[in-house]
């Protein structure tokens, strides 16, 4: 059934329109583009610790784990070619954004999402037949490239069809279906493990082309964004009915004339790269560069990426780290994400971060102290602390799938004039890309080393991020994303430097 609303704009004037079946299916489709990131983060932890891919790709790691009795608990998995493998997708993805950028702005949202989905379909079938690690890697390439394009492309795409009261929910299904690809890729692997014969790594590889398929024969079908559609031509009449049909009502003139007089100021930018760098687009390229790099900081990582190889140090064989591995990171976090859904366009974006920071960073020290107690180089945990671990692990879990984990892709998407809206989300992608790459080299290494203390140091990390973000975001909940740089003209500290521009101007 359709919802009616109604949103104030800066003139008082209201944006009618409704939730309609036409722009939750269009939403929906475009969503799973959150599916092909979640499912290569919950694969990619779970094959490198299948025995037999080890075994075939990474012996120096296999014997480690199976034979050196004398390596730390901490330091099994410490491979820098390993390494190599999981975090070649994420350099290839980082450059593939930023041509994202241009490709997004030229030719729309939708043909980005394409090319997203098709690179990707590739990648996973170079991943399932590899038969040496150089065609295992320009696999990971290829997948590399459709995340980064698809990265790029399908947060803006839902935040600009979504109607702006409900802006929030339809923008963390990218997150639900995230965590739906990473709770799926676990299931997987818990059952292509038990395949006789060790080959079931290759059908989790290679099942990445069910959602790749999904998103690309589904972007031959969405349509473009009023938006975009703007911004590519001078035919307001085709966005006009565009957007008639995606708000279900006949009267949408003052989103129209926003979308409109956004469109002009876009057109006089050549260089978007260039442009954002101007004084009074500094809010947004402060968040759009310290939210991406904090989501990584956060430590989710260690759940996400390497949570079977967790699982395994505390002593867990391999089936039940696989399995456990699919309760924590994907059930936890698919329902959690959900309930964010549900939760931040009434609470506001504001108030997850802050409440989920503070559960993050208690569980991480209590995590980290129990460690530091009870697990040494070598031997293992008692059963009690293990579980209790495991517990404290849901609960970290839950607090970043409300808050960190959703928003940090929404607030980016939605805070951009459309000028610069593409190179933002570029650079956001790009950031993000970065630091996973960096944590993805660097996590085992900080393991070994740092061995239960990694935990405060991400920790610490996470009341720097709760204290920021807590001062400097304004709240952007049910404001019009073409009415977005009014929040930064009212903020206490940003004002002085969006203020001080229009004064001049």
């Amino acid at each position: 059934m359709a919802v009616g609303l109604a949103i104030t704009s800066e003139g008082g004037q209201y944006y009618n329109g409704k939730v309609t079946p036409f722009v939750v299916l269009s939403c929906i489709v475009a969503a799973t583009g959150g599916l092909i990131f979640g499912y290569d983060i919950g694969i990619s932890g779970g094959v490198t610790s299948m025995e037999p891919f080890l075994k075939k790709f990474f012996p120096g790691v296999y014997t480690k784990m199976r034979e050196d009795t004398n390596v730390s608990n901490y330091c099994k998995f410490d491979s820098q070619l390993l390494t190599t493998f999981t975090s070649s997708l994420y350099i290839a993805g980082l450059i593939a954004s930023l041509f994202a950028s241009s490709v997004t702005r030229a030719f729309g949202r939708k043909a980005s999402i394409l090319v997203g989905g098709t690179a990707f379909l590739a990648g996973s079938v170079l991943g399932g037949a590899a038969f040496n690690i150089y065609m295992l890697i320009f696999g990971r390439v290829l997948l590399g490239i459709g995340i980064g394009f698809a990265n790029q492309s399908v947060p803006l795409y839902l935040s600009e069809m979504a109607p702006p009261k409900h802006r929030g929910a339809f923008n963390i299904g990218f997150q639900v279906c995230l965590a739906i690809g990473v709770l799926s890729a676990n299931l997987l692997n818990y059952g292509t493990q038990k395949i006789k014969g060790g080959w079931g790594w290759r059908i989790s590889l290679a099942m990445a082309a069910a959602p790749a398929s999904i998103l690309t024969v589904g972007a031959l079908f969405m349509p473009e964004t009023p938006n975009s559609i703007i911004q590519r031509s001078n035919d307001h009449q085709k966005a006009k009915r565009m957007l008639q049909r995606v708000r279900g009502t006949a009267d949408v003139e003052a989103e129209l004339n926003d979308l409109i007089r956004a469109s002009s100021i876009s057109k006089t930018i050549n260089h978007p790269f260039k442009k954002i760098i101007q004084r009074k687009y500094r809010p947004q390229l402060v968040m759009a560069i310290l939210i991406p790099f904090f989501q990584q900081v956060t430590g989710i990582n260690i759940i996400g990426l390497y949570a079977p190889v967790l699982l395994r140090t505390l002593k867990l064989g391999e089936s039940a780290s696989l399995l456990l591995s699919a309760v924590v990171t994907g059930g936890i976090g698919t329902v959690l994400t959900i309930i964010s859904m549900i939760l931040v366009d009434k609470l506001g974006r504001k108030i997850l971060f802050l409440v989920g920071g503070i559960q993050m960073f208690v569980s991480q020290v209590i995590i980290g102290s129990i460690m530091a107690a009870e697990l040494g180089d070598h031997g293992g945990f008692s059963e009690g602390y293990a579980y209790l671990i495991l517990v404290l692990v849901c609960v970290y879990s839950a607090g970043f799938s409300y808050s960190w984990g959703p928003l940090a892709w929404l607030v980016p998407s939605e805070i951009f004039p459309l000028e610069i809206r593409s190179a933002g989300q570029s650079i956001t992608v790009a950031v993000c890309l970065v630091f996973i790459f960096f944590t993805a080299q660097t996590f085992l290494a900080m393991l070994c080393h740092f061995k239960a203390g990694i935990f405060f140091f991400f920790g610490g990390w996470v009341i720097v991020m709760t204290t920021f973000m807590h001062l400097f975001l304004p709240e952007t909940k049910n404001v019009p994303i073409e009415q977005m740089d009014k929040v930064w003209r009212q903020h206490w500290f940003w004002k002085k430097y969006v203020g001080e521009v229009d004064e001049e101007g």
